[in-house]
């Protein structure tokens, strides 16, 4: 079974190269200067599997249901789904597994509060896939709030607080992820028409000028976290000088969308742009030696 599972069209089909997105699962160690803790660390990992297989689940749910969609756009059309390269029924078994490997690894680490959040995350996708991703604003949100509850799951599943303003800083990230997505989407809809209905209530504009607020509010978020008195006092009174690769990142994010015109997702953005790549290593390896080497 494991054999099947990872082949490339079942690999496709429950989009692994998106597990990226459940990184932030780690957040709360990372922030709280935790990541030498072995038994933190153990129950991070472990959480993050169990939020990517019922985020993969979600993912075979919702090709499923918009399978007659993506064979009508330029990339979809290749998914495993609509491509009919995976049947309704293997795609059944994969989600079925899937899902209760989710709750499975809950287990491993004892943790009720993580059952509960990612049953939450799997009842409010259901609700996006079926109707809600149909919804201009609500559609973005639902994208933000998914991150949210990554960080939640990440702080629940370790025991350790999360700062509100790191919280904040989550959600603003991630509405700038939605938007871009959907800012990629509607330049692609000029092309070969639109393909959900939620682009109906946006338009280049608009797109354009909820990417420049929020990404202020993500400098102004995270600038506001390393000037909490606490956070200084846990990592290091130097932490705000991490803010430079924060603004570099964001304008470096802003120059690709609108000068370059690369409106792709911003996971796959991550993947291919070298800068971004350079940028947030040294950001991690900063914020790294900052708390264990200084």
């Amino acid at each position: 079974m494991l054999i099947i599972f990872l082949q490339v069209d079942y690999l496709r089909l429950i989009r692994i190269q998106q597990w990226i997105k459940n990184t932030f699962i780690f957040l709360p160690i990372f922030f709280a200067g935790k990541l030498l803790d072995v038994d933190l660390v153990i129950k991070s990992v472990i959480s993050f599997f169990a939020f990517s297989f019922i985020a993969s689940s979600i993912y075979v749910i919702n090709d499923y249901v918009d399978i007659e969609s993506d064979r009508k756009h330029p990339e979809k059309k290749h998914r495993p789904l609509a491509s009919g390269k995976i049947n309704n029924g293997q795609a059944a078994v994969v989600f079925f597994v899937l899902f209760c490997l989710a709750y499975l690894f809950c287990y491993l680490i004892r943790s009720w509060e993580v059952a509960i959040i990612i049953t939450g995350y799997f009842t409010m996708n259901l609700a996006y896939s079926f109707k809600l991703k149909h919804i201009a604003i609500i559609d973005i949100t639902i994208i933000a709030t998914g991150f949210l509850l990554r960080v939640f799951v990440g702080g629940y599943a370790t025991g350790l607080p999360v700062s509100i303003w790191a919280i904040l800083l989550t959600f603003f990230l991630a509405l700038i992820m939605g938007v871009g997505k959907r800012r990629g989407e509607l330049i692609n809809a000029q092309l070969t028409g639109k393909t959900r209905k939620s682009l109906d209530g946006y338009n280049l504009q608009f797109t354009d000028m909820i990417m420049t607020v929020v990404s202020g509010c993500v400098i102004v978020c995270y600038t506001m976290y390393t000037l909490d008195p606490e956070v200084k006092k846990n990592i290091h009174p130097h932490i705000v000088y991490t803010v430079i690769f924060v603004i570099i990142g964001t304008l470096r994010y802003l120059q690709l969308t609108f000068v370059y015109n690369k409106t792709e997702s911003p996971t796959k953005v991550v993947y291919k742009d070298r800068f971004l790549q350079i940028d947030i290593i040294l950001w991690i390896l900063v914020f790294f030696l900052l708390k264990y080497l200084m």
